[in-house]
């Protein structure tokens, strides 16, 4: 039946329940840039958003006793919303995210969830504008990531798989990389679908979760963000990149050797070699399907390329690829850590 003015009328009156929200933060040694992470996250109230997750990945900085003493006077004020969990080991971000995602879920209740690292946080208003889309509209949303001088932040610019779209497909034949990562006009238009996106800002809801269950705690640290989105869409989940909800993400600018400059130049530390290689293999399977071995064709003799740029640890570092490009290859997604730290550290 069509709808009237005065039905529209209405339902612009009528407000829109609120969503029960849970926000999952995994931090290691950044205690500074916790601190205003969550100082911005209990600026919202409790109908925006209903409690916030802390994993504290085994930090060595004082994150632990800060976390403790922070949750404590909180509950003195009658802040209830804090659930701090102190791991005993650092399990990396894909363990911080799978543990902290299966607290919620089972603790807290949640309509959604919404996952960052300690140095993302919601610009003030982002979740009131959350709150505004209709929960069956998507069932997962990105946020559009900035850097604090309101750049775009490239790490977390939401992608569409171009072996799945075609003219995406085209784009990066030609444009490489900028072919199927959203264009800066994405950011300053409409809402639209993607496939792939990073866990700064990501909002999933509870009835995907329940479907597809929780990130890889295996992969322990690098694409598993893409893997876990990009096997939501698979299933059939819709994933919509919102741009006026807008997250903050406090990184270091990028340079050779960070954890984002690191296919721009070298590893530091070494043992990221294997993680982050391994990991981007699985998620191109993924991505590509039967065009993989043909991807992989351009992609692996680039990798080794990469060996100009370790000088005087050449030798350990195609160890590592090599080991990374064979697990990535077989699918095997566990490998105890600490023999990646006695390989990097040039251990036999």
């Amino acid at each position: 039946m069509k709808s009237t003015p005065a039905d529209l009328l209405t339902d612009m009156a009528t407000p829109m329940a609120a969503k029960r929200l849970v926000a999952v933060v995994v931090t290691y040694n950044r205690l500074e840039k916790l601190k205003v992470t969550l100082a911005r996250l209990l600026e919202s109230p409790a109908q925006e958003l209903a409690a916030i997750v802390v994993i504290n990945n085994a930090s060595t900085d004082g994150t632990g006793d800060w976390l403790d003493a922070f949750a404590a006077q909180n509950l003195s004020q009658g802040e209830t919303r804090l659930d701090i969990i102190n791991s005993a080991v650092n399990t990396g971000g894909a363990g911080g995210f799978a543990t902290g995602m299966r607290r919620a879920m089972e603790h807290h209740a949640p309509d959604w969830l919404v996952v960052m690292d300690d140095d993302g946080r919601p610009e003030t208003g982002a979740l009131a504008r959350f709150q505004t889309i209709p929960d069956s509209k998507w069932d997962a949303i990105a946020a559009a990531v900035y850097f604090p001088d309101g750049q775009i932040c490239e790490m977390n610019r939401p992608s569409r798989n171009p072996f799945w779209h075609g003219k995406e497909f085209l784009r990066t034949a030609l444009k490489g990389r900028s072919g199927f990562h959203l264009k800066s006009t994405h950011y300053e238009g409409d809402a639209i679908g993607i496939d792939v996106t990073s866990f700064v800002g990501f909002f999933v809801s509870a009835r995907a979760v329940k479907a597809n269950g929780y990130p890889d705690p295996d992969l322990f640290i690098y694409g598993d963000d893409g893997i876990y989105t990009i096997e939501l869409t698979q299933a059939g989940h819709s994933i919509g990149f919102e741009p006026q909800i807008r997250f903050e993400h406090d990184m270091a600018t990028f340079k050779v050797g960070d954890d984002n400059g690191a296919q721009r130049g070298r590893f530091v530390p070494l043992w990221k070699v294997y993680y982050y290689h391994r990991n981007l293999l699985m998620l191109y399977r993924i991505a590509a399907g039967p065009w993989f071995w043909l991807a992989m064709m351009a992609i692996i003799p680039k990798w080794l390329l990469k060996t100009r740029a370790h000088q005087g640890e050449q030798q350990v570092f195609l160890r590592l690829l090599i080991l990374a490009i064979r697990d990535g290859l077989a699918g095997r997604r566990h490998r105890d850590h600490a023999e990646i730290m006695k390989i990097a550290n040039g251990s036999r």
